[in-house]
């Protein structure tokens, strides 16, 4: 490689990771902990279901329920369930009926528990698991521009990566092997971020495609928008099949019994390890009321395999079909297997756990990466002024990006002590929390105490995690252990994992430094 296209793609790499290294280093380290989002929900409320993508619920006994607070009649009623969790999503339409008083008129959403059938709003049913997952794309920042600022930051990020990957390409391999801990600081730091960063470099690239696309899609389809569908952003969702088939409100209620219950059985009966997924009812109650019912196979039995079965509940008749094993349309394999491939949710524990750790690597190359900015720039020649904003700049990134780890671990600690949170409480914590530490470390002014304290404050709490689980719930490991209740099992002793590890190299720090 020639000097010029050298220096193009270090400064490229350089300029790239710097701009968005705290973002990224958020994105990630909240991401890492998304993996087991449905985990955290059911330890958080010590709750403990089947893991499958299934609705398990009593449609019938449900609807009834909540026919008595919303009067059901006319509308058009979602029931889906994106976690794995006792509770699903419900969303009511405003009924159809031009004669009904002006509030049944207005939509609802909520979720729904299936064993109790009690109903939660989405504010004091927010857990930390939500919190975590929905920080990891920076929904916390206001709509869209948190949302658009974390896709250009996995953009980026792609560059970085490929900008790296071209910097190393000629010693790619020799590079990969070579670990020098007992040399100078930047080559430390430098054997580190390339043997790591090669490491990870599939999952990162994956998660940088998958993160760019899923967060600013909306700005790349908007010039196909405008130039094939004339503006018209209604038929460009419904050849994206984003959008359901809508049927006629005939306004005349059904006299026959019905069974949702029957018919949601009905249709899982057509394929083997079909799990439903979403039940879409038009027209409650009305003569002409329809019901979809989507689901998908098993991951093991078929990756991509999205079916669905359209019924006139009148008579039963199927209006529509789509076989999950036979029809499986090029939209759909590109719909799912990102969204897959993103959530790492096909693999079992097993997965996520690597996918878990992969991410932290991921943090840590991303530090290193920025320890190299620095150490390069320490030099006797370079003004002092120069010297003092450089190492103000990192001990502000470590500040910030360090003190996410001890106050994860006390928010788990505080949601389960004074559960329900609700979400303006996990917000007041985790930011207020998080804000307070990194404004220590920063007036501290040394790394070396910010990153002991940080690893040593984060695996003291993370030893609390468990136990504040055991004495607030009853919920100690191993009763859960015996009890097969598994996220709340996993939890536990993934912090107990986790603090142990950060607990020994907290301690390998200090000898370290004490040689």
């Amino acid at each position: 490689m020639n000097n010029r296209n050298y220096n193009i793609y270090f400064h490229t790499h350089t300029v790239s990771g710097i701009v968005i290294s705290v973002v990224l280093f958020v994105i990630f380290f909240a991401g890492s902990f998304s993996f087991f989002k449905d985990e955290i929900i059911n330890w958080e409320r010590s709750e403990s279901v089947a893991i499958t993508k299934e609705i398990l619920l009593d449609y019938d006994k449900a609807l009834s329920n909540l026919d008595k607070e919303y009067t059901l009649h006319g509308r058009n009623i979602s029931i889906s369930r994106n976690s794995t969790e006792r509770r699903v999503n419900i969303y009511l339409e405003g009924t159809k009926d031009t004669l009904a008083a002006a509030k049944l008129k207005e939509g609802s959403f909520f979720y729904l528990d299936t064993k109790n059938f009690k109903t939660h709003t989405y504010e004091d049913s927010y857990s930390l698991g939500e919190f975590l997952y929905r920080l990891h794309f920076l929904a916390q920042v206001r709509y869209p521009i948190g949302y658009y600022l974390s896709g250009f930051v996995a953009l980026f990020f792609l560059f970085a990566i490929v900008t790296g990957v071209l910097l190393h390409w000629n010693k790619i391999v020799s590079n990969f092997y070579i670990f020098r801990p007992k040399e100078k600081l930047k080559t430390l730091w430098t054997d580190a971020h390339t043997s790591l960063g090669m490491i990870g470099l599939p999952f990162q690239f994956v998660y940088a495609v998958t993160g760019a696309f899923f967060m600013i899609k909306l700005l790349l389809v908007a010039p196909s928008v405008m130039a094939l569908y004339n503006g018209d952003q209604d038929k460009l969702y419904k050849d994206l099949e984003y959008t359901d088939p809508e049927y006629k409100f005939d306004n005349k209620k059904l006299a026959t019994p019905f069974s949702i219950d029957e018919l949601v059985a009905k249709a899982k009966s057509n394929w083997n390890d079909f799990e439903i997924t979403r039940v879409y009812i038009q027209n409650y109650g009305d003569t002409n009321m329809h019901i979809l019912v989507e689901g998908e196979m098993k991951y093991d039995k078929k990756f991509t395999g999205i079916g669905k079965v359209i019924y006139k509940v009148i008579d039963g008749k199927v209006i529509a079909k789509k076989d999950p094993i036979t029809q499986t349309s090029y939209l759909d394999v590109v719909k799912n297997v990102l969204y897959r491939i993103h959530f790492g949710d096909y693999g079992g524990y097993a997965l996520k756990i690597i996918s878990f750790v992969l991410g932290i690597i991921t943090c840590f190359v991303i530090i290193s990466g920025v320890m190299i900015w620095l150490v390069a720039r320490d030099k006797k020649n370079m003004p002092e002024k120069k010297r003092r904003f450089n190492e103000g700049v990192v001990r502000i990134y470590l500040a910030i990006c360090l003190s996410m780890y001890p106050i994860t671990a006390l928010s788990f600690i505080a949601t389960k002590v004074f559960h329900p949170l609700g979400q303006s409480n996990i917000y007041s914590i985790y930011f207020i929390g998080w804000l307070l530490l990194a404004v220590f470390f920063i007036l501290k002014k040394d790394n070396a105490f910010t990153n002991k304290f940080t690893l040593l404050s984060g695996s003291i709490l993370g030893f609390l995690i468990p136990l504040a689980n055991g004495i607030c719930t009853g919920n100690w490991f191993w009763k859960t252990f015996a009890q097969n209740e598994v996220q709340i099992f996993f939890i536990d002793v993934f912090w107990i994992v986790l603090a142990s590890i950060t607990l020994y190299i907290s301690f390998r720090l200090n000898k370290k430094e004490n040689n």
